[in-house]
């Protein structure tokens, strides 16, 4: 009996060092000491960008083009985290968003924002029904609109500014602004040149910004001179598959980014790239 007892009370005394191990673990995690988070994931061809706020407010601007999202959220996500508060679909093309049918399985999301435009692919309409089934909040992105995710921190809609439910799914891409105190990031989606010289048109201070997120994985038909000479970044990050079939990012990107003296990373050379943001300066995190 009395050895019974011994092995109980050490069993005991494990479980305790585990559980206070957890605890620790949970609280060192959950210390942002003031910090916004963003991270550019390596999904391959597509985009996927993880966000998280000083208050621990969390968003996904697109999911990429499947499952491989989930691999990726692990390594910036702890593990006993299973909720999302918002994922945004900057266009309906499977590069950006068949990655959140997968999200939406494993997650608790609170909200959804989409620009409107309507995608071709069965994995666009079998995201539509799944956000329907789990009753998430459908958001349609509009200009003016701000999502604020805590501790100072909002996500400004720049684009679209009228109904683009007729558009071409790259011409309607939303465009937004993350802001945190005297920094901020610029994700212009797919859009073209075309709405870029748009935007630079009818408001070319917003587009200021110390991180752009270079338009349609580095496509020549994105980041075009007005956009890069009004956002004046000091650095830029192309999310790119490697020796992808496209060919980006393309050399004529590549090169105008270099004559604007702008820093340039891509996920496919250096895979997953977090940034961090005290509100002041921004960094790359080693």
């Amino acid at each position: 009996m009395d050895r019974f007892l011994r092995k109980v009370h050490w069993y005991i005394l494990g479980l305790l060092f585990l559980a206070a191990m957890f605890a620790w673990y949970a609280v060192v995690r959950e210390d942002r000491s003031g910090k916004l988070t963003v991270a550019f994931l390596d999904i391959g061809q597509g985009d996927a960008i993880f966000i998280e706020s000083p208050t621990g407010v969390q968003m996904l601007i697109d999911g990429g083009p499947g499952a491989v999202v989930l691999q990726e959220l692990g390594e910036v996500m702890p593990f006993y985290d299973r909720s999302i508060d918002l994922l945004l679909v900057s266009n309906p093309d499977a590069d950006h968003m068949a990655g959140f049918i997968d999200i939406l399985r494993s997650f608790k999301v609170n909200a959804v924002v989409e620009p409107g435009t309507v995608g071709a692919s069965s994995a666009y309409h079998a995201l539509e029904e799944l956000i329907k089934e789990k009753e998430v909040h459908r958001i349609v992105a509009q200009r003016g609109q701000k999502l604020y995710l805590g501790g100072g921190v909002y996500f400004e809609i720049l684009f679209p500014d009228r109904d683009v439910s007729w558009l071409d799914t790259n011409d309607g891409s939303i465009i937004g602004k993350l802001v945190y105190g005297n920094t901020s990031f610029l994700f212009p989606g797919d859009a073209p040149e075309a709405i870029e010289n748009y935007l630079s048109y009818v408001d070319k201070k917003r587009l200021d910004a110390d991180v752009l997120k270079v338009g349609h994985h580095g496509s020549k038909t994105s980041t075009g001179d007005a956009l890069l000479g009004f956002a004046s970044p000091a650095m830029a990050v192309i999310s790119a598959g490697r020796e992808n079939r496209y060919g980006h990012p393309h050399a004529e990107v590549l090169e105008r980014l270099k004559q604007f003296e702008v820093e340039t990373l891509g996920t496919y050379e250096g895979g997953t790239i977090v940034m961090e943001s005290d509100g002041r300066t921004v960094r790359v995190k080693k």
